[in-house]
């Protein structure tokens, strides 16, 4: 495994001697740690601070802890430079928006031209891609400042089966801020997963002020619960993901992390930009809010006469299938009696709760249409293309939406297909590119995409049928709901497949318990975030109820880093 840490360490600690001299050592009287967009606008209006003075300091920050977190994956080498531009426009009084100045941090399988995109697969070292992704553009014309690129599972967790979420073989294993200690008896691996195939990292550390993750299943959610964040998986469509690897365009969404639910809706407008995309036919799915300023929905009496669903299914275990990626369940009893806590939260802030909220398909008791045993295809059955009772989206995805990817690079991409990638990674195993095998990759380039195309078709119509029409859908207009609630991200599959909203919020802590672990090690507590789902669409009354939500609570607590 090689690493390109010297973009980081080099920037990062070239920031810290930049900053050491402005400051003359002395603490700065506005410091970024936990810090929102709209306290750092406030700030720079102000003049107490400019954005040279908060980049500084992030950077500085990413010298302090890379080291013991492995959150970035290259640093931008430009964003001092960058953020002395903004800092020019707003004394012209040229302002671009809430964004104006703000560091952001991109999942690195986002195009940049100022820094490589690599999706964490060695193949890939060193790569800049010959155009950038349409929210990159629409994150600089909005006037933030892409700071860095974050670790992420590699190729978004769709390589090899068995790898640990936020490692990949080009920057090997992140760590959790909340216990980033390395497992005494296993690979390599943290003894706190951070989540995948998105990052949390950084942003939950305060290395910037938020951070854009992408999710096919679970990818946005999972690692915001991990880090305490707050996490919003879009309708797919409503951003662009033109210049974004890919898995499968049926689900893939960008979407943004923060740690406030009002950073990742301002987040959330830049990342819509200023029109559909022609480059992404799926962008007109939504019509945006006016401006694309999702801040009017930041509602504080928003839960008073919501109605919110409790699928009781996704409370409880569920019982995996091999060679299948299941769905829901696995709550014990320390998550149950949070999310008891929760629900009882919600009351109090004025909700109606409705529960159970039964979800058809989840509940079914035909097996054909159950949720619940329709899981993701992830393995190689007996014959190309003819895995039973379950979806092949993903796969067949992959192969048709990958090397599509690759074509749009031209004669700039290290390989051409699929593949050639499969086969470059059997050619470099001695330099790490499969720890954990490759079996996803395998899969998906046993599909035709033509052959299987008539098999693809049902599957996905399935998928949008039982999560969609008899799933989500059927919830809500049966028991007249504004949004269901789910521990963490149990819920995220069902959403994912017909390409609904999620947002999830930080609540609480909970003991964690490794029997792998040694006597005397045991592992601390671990964060713990709450989701609402509704259907298409829906963000702005998510983010009122999430919001609502999060002013009720207030349950994030930052890492003890410093």
């Amino acid at each position: 495994m090689t690493r390109p840490f010297w973009i980081v360490a080099a920037v990062a600690l070239g920031a810290v001697a930049i900053a050491a001299q402005t400051t003359g050592n002395r603490p700065p009287a506005f410091t970024v740690v936990e810090t929102s967009i709209a306290e750092m606008q406030r700030a720079m209006a102000q003049g107490r601070t400019t954005s040279r003075e908060i980049v500084q300091q992030y950077l500085t920050r990413i010298a302090l802890y890379e080291d013991r977190l492995n959150a970035a994956i290259a640093v931008n080498p430009r964003a001092l430079a960058d953020a002395d531009e903004r800092d020019r426009e707003r004394r012209a009084g040229r302002l671009r928006g809430p964004l104006h100045g703000i560091p952001i941090a991109l999942k690195d399988n986002i195009h940049t031209t100022s820094m490589p995109t690599t999706g964490g697969a060695l193949a890939f070292e060193g790569f800049v891609p010959p155009y950038e992704a349409t929210l990159t553009k629409q994150l600089r014309d909005a006037g933030a400042i892409v700071i860095a690129k974050t670790v992420l599972t590699e190729l978004a967790n769709w390589v090899g089966e068995g790898m640990p979420t936020g490692y990949s073989s080009l920057a090997g294993y992140s760590f959790n801020p909340y216990d980033p200690r390395r497992h005494p008896r296993g690979d390599g691996r943290p003894v706190l997963a951070a989540g995948g195939s998105s990052s949390g990292i950084g942003t939950a550390a305060s290395f910037w002020a938020a951070s854009v993750g992408t999710e096919t299943s679970g990818s946005i959610l999972n690692p915001a619960s991990q880090n305490m964040l707050v996490g919003i998986k879009p309708t797919v469509g409503r951003i662009s993901r033109h210049g974004v690897i890919p898995i499968t365009a049926d689900q893939d969404t960008p979407g943004p992390m923060g740690r406030t639910v009002a950073d990742a809706a301002v987040l959330l407008g830049a990342l819509e930009g200023a029109g559909p995309d022609p480059n992404d036919p799926a962008t007109r799915a939504c019509a945006p809010p006016a401006n694309r300023d999702y801040r009017r929905f930041l509602r504080a009496g928003a839960l008073k006469g919501a109605r919110i669903g409790i699928p009781r299914a996704f409370f409880y275990d569920a019982t995996p299938r091999p060679g299948v990626v299941g769905v829901g369940g696995g709550l014990n009893p320390g998550r149950r009696a949070i999310m008891n806590e929760a629900i009882d939260m919600l009351r109090k802030a004025g909700a109606t709760i409705v529960d159970p909220a039964d979800i058809p398909s989840v509940v079914a008791t035909d097996p054909a249409r159950n949720f619940v045993l329709w899981g993701v295809c992830a393995g190689s059955a007996d014959g190309k293309g003819q895995d039973s009772d379950c979806s092949t989206v993903f796969k067949y995805g992959m192969k048709r939406d990958f090397n599509a990817w690759l074509a749009s690079l031209g004669g700039a991409a290290p390989v051409r297909t699929l593949t050639e990638l499969r086969s470059w990674n059997r050619q470099h195993e001695s330099a790490g590119s499969l720890k954990y095998g490759q079996a996803y990759l395998d899969i998906s380039d046993e599909m035709d995409v033509d052959a299987d195309r008539a098999r693809y078709l049902a599957d996905r119509a399935k998928d949008v049928e039982l999560g969609g029409r008899d799933g989500i859908d059927a919830a809500l207009a049966a028991h007249k709901l504004d949004a269901l609630l789910f521990p963490s991200n149990t819920g995220s599959l069902l959403a994912a497949r017909p390409g609904y909203p999620s947002i999830i919020v930080p609540f609480g802590m909970l003991p964690t318990d490794d029997p792998s672990l040694p006597p005397g090690f045991g592992p601390k507590p671990a964060p713990f975030g709450v989701t609402f789902t509704a259907g298409a669409c829906s963000e702005p009354r998510l983010i009122e109820l999430a919001y609502a939500f999060e002013q009720a609570t207030k349950r994030r607590v930052p890492p003890a880093l410093d």
